[in-house]
């Protein structure tokens, strides 16, 4: 099981268990799952999807940031889109 932890410039947006961790990263779109390698990586505008571990997908849009992974810990610092 991951450790995930979604934060934004207003606030957490989501701290707890996840499955897999799909991001879009300035190289292409990749999928996070459990023992990943260590990575840092930049995001690119697009859709951010984590399976928590209830089994349920949640989707948040982003305009850019970053994401570290790193012992099955995941962080990501986001920028969401405008609404």
């Amino acid at each position: 099981m991951l450790k995930l932890k979604i934060v934004s410039p207003e606030k957490v947006l989501y701290e707890g268990e996840a499955t897999s961790v799909k991001v879009p990263g300035v190289l292409g779109a990749m999928e996070i799952l459990q023992n990943h390698a260590p990575l840092i990586s930049a995001l690119t505008e697009g859709k951010v999807a984590y399976t928590n571990a209830e089994g349920t997908v949640e989707e948040i849009h982003v305009a850019g940031g970053f994401v570290e992974v790193l012992h099955n810990d995941v962080s990501l610092c986001i920028e969401r889109e405008s609404a």
